[in-house]
């Protein structure tokens, strides 16, 4: 088994919570807690979230993480 690693990352809008939501029903776990900061060039909210996932394949640079 390996562990795959991945931040979302997004302004904080509900498209975040869709990205974060498709994962989770993907498979996906939370890893922490979401993070949140100010981006003064945008002037709005960006949000990260941490995830996991366990798969049955070994890793590699080349896989496409938000396909697994």
């Amino acid at each position: 088994m390996t562990t795959l690693y991945r931040c979302i990352t997004e302004d904080d809008t509900l498209q975040f919570c869709h990205r974060v939501s498709e994962a989770l029903s993907k498979g996906w776990s939370l890893h922490g807690g979401a993070s949140m900061a100010f981006d003064p060039v945008k002037g709005v909210m960006r949000m990260a979230q941490p995830i996991t996932k366990e798969v049955d394949v070994a890793y590699s640079p080349d896989l496409k993480l938000g396909q697994q």
